[in-house]
């Protein structure tokens, strides 16, 4: 029997278990990680279960902030050709000891180098270790171009050469994709041919070390006790896995969990507030929802056909009916807070008739195409099968048939970067590290696109793409600014997206919890939040 079945079946009793003088908290998690090992995937559910639990990166947001603060990396230089990015390493840093593995050595540059190497190295045994995963983010971000080498100067200082300057370089360092593993954990399971649980069951440096898992129920965590920035408060975290949010909102409501995200609907956050046991954080998104057309498939490769299709979109009603005064109109890819936000840009006006004009200018009659719903709620889209039903009654009275599809949200994840994938999609995307690359070269670059890319809309434009790249590569941010309002005028000529909406987020929480930090970059962590017993 496999490990991570061992761990299933004793997950429940684990939390039975639990001591009955320990600090427990409860979070009642929106859904199942895809995984424990956060570089392959995207989704913040795996991240809030994986990388915000167990693992560290060299450098981190510092809480509540995009400011970027030394972490397993105590400290860095850049070199004065942006070139060269030399980090110190932490002495006596520690990985998890735990019923499946024993650490015999502190962190050094030897596991830096693996975490990094084996996402852009295509010949490591440990790139495609689980059959059919990508790198999505480490590709994203341009990282096998990017990198020229990682250099391991001694025990505790690594040197990244790169290719070429990067302005985003340090913040993308912080993103999850960027967690470093133990290499001589990855030793020891390939030694003993059980590569599939580096997935499974995680060993990090963070601030809590991973117990069990029941797949689609429970997560059970306990604190770290030689964390290097200092034990938590909280012994037990345990992620009771909740995708109904009626049914978070009362397990909230009744205590048996707290903290909950995403609240069951946009009209429950009044009911929350009333709730004399709890709280309701807020704070802006920073995200954005949008419908991506395939730009490579006839008819969505006509930028008119695009055009026309987003005038049919009646947004101020999505809005209205869908996020009932918890959002904004989206006109720009990036939010309105964000540095470089081109508010000169004119968003697309809803006329209908002028859309059916277009249609037919355009050649197009009696189309029919699909649109992929969501099946789960996030931050930047409380329901996508609502926003799919009007969109189908918007493009209807212009003669467009719509069939409304939706998959399990791991499939839909994966099937929506397929090349051929018909139609359009309705994702979004809350930013991972504050700089609008990781918005438009993400998710509209042309390295992003192609099968298991984050460019839902296959959208390759060379004018768009010339002035992000030279963004990418520019120090002086008033510069980079200029680049990146021109390349949103690009945007919304093309129409490569219906943009839809920037969300408010909200996180209700028991009065007893305290020390709790919104993330403005959408994850969910808990070094230090404390609960009163």
């Amino acid at each position: 029997m496999k490990f991570a079945h061992l761990l299933a079946a004793s997950s429940l009793a684990l939390m039975a278990a639990a001591g009955a003088h320990a600090k427990t908290l409860v979070y009642c998690s929106e859904g199942s990680p895809e995984g424990f090992d956060p570089a392959p995937y995207t989704a913040g559910t795996t991240f809030d279960a994986a990388s915000q639990a167990v693992y560290n990166q060299l450098v981190e947001f510092k809480p509540g902030t995009t400011e970027i603060a030394p972490a397993l990396a105590e400290s860095y230089e850049i070199s004065d050709d942006g070139l060269e990015y030399t980090f110190h390493l932490r002495s006596g840093v520690k990985f998890h000891t735990t019923d499946f593995f024993t650490p015999t050595r502190e962190l050094n540059a030897d596991d830096v180098i693996f975490s990094f190497m084996r996402q852009g190295d295509e010949s490591s045994p440990w790139h495609q270790y689980v059959a059919g995963i990508t790198y999505e983010y480490y590709s994203g971000m341009e990282m096998p171009t990017v990198i020229k080498e990682i250099q391991k100067v001694d025990d505790l200082t690594v040197k990244f050469v790169l290719t070429r300057p990067e302005a985003p370089f340090l913040a993308n360092l912080a993103m999850d994709f960027a967690s470093i593993l133990s290499k001589e954990y990855v030793d020891k399971l390939e030694a003993e041919d059980r590569k599939e649980d580096l997935n499974n069951a995680p060993v990090g440096t963070g601030p809590f070390k991973f117990v069990a898992y029941q797949k689609d129920a429970v997560i059970r965590y306990q604190a770290f006790d030689d964390y290097w920035a200092g034990r938590e408060k909280i012994d037990d975290l345990i992620f009771a896995i909740t995708p109904d949010p009626a049914v978070r909102m009362q397990k909230l409501q009744a205590g048996e969990c707290h903290i909950m995200p995403y609240p069951a609907a946009p009209a429950d956050i009044e009911a929350l507030k009333a709730d004399p046991n709890l709280q309701v954080m807020e704070q802006p998104g920073l995200n954005v929802a949008y419908l991506a057309y395939n730009t490579t498939v006839a008819p969505f490769d006509n930028p008119n056909v695009r055009k026309a299709l987003n005038m049919a979109m009646n947004k101020e009603a999505i809005l209205e009916a869908v996020f009932q005064g918890t959002g904004q109109v989206a006109k720009n890819p990036i939010r309105p807070t964000m540095w470089s936000y081109n508010d000169a840009v004119e968003d697309t006006a809803f006329d209908p008739e002028a859309a059916k004009k277009l249609l037919e200018e355009a050649g197009v009659s009696d189309l029919s195409m699909e649109i992929w719903a969501m099946p789960v709620q996030r931050p930047y889209m409380p329901n996508a099968r609502r926003t799919a039903e009007l969109m189908q009654e918007d493009f209807a009275k212009i003669g467009v048939n719509v069939e409304i599809v939706s998959y399990e949200w791991g499939e839909y994840l994966k099937k929506s970067t397929d090349p051929s994938r018909k139609g359009a999609v309705i994702l979004g995307w809350t930013g991972d590290n504050g700089d609008p690359d990781n918005f438009m070269g993400v998710l509209l670059g042309c390295s992003a696109t192609g099968d298991g890319g984050a460019n839902r809309a296959q959208w390759c434009n060379k004018e768009f793409d010339d002035l992000i790249q030279k963004a990418k590569v520019t120090a002086d941010q008033a510069e980079r600014i200029k680049l990146y309002e021109e390349a949103q005028l690009v945007f919304k000529r093309e129409n490569p997206w219906a943009t839809i909406a920037h969300s408010t987020v909200f996180m209700p929480m028991s009065k007893k919890v305290s020390g709790y930090v919104m993330n403005p970059l959408g994850k969910h962590g808990f070094s230090g939040v404390d609960i009163e017993e």
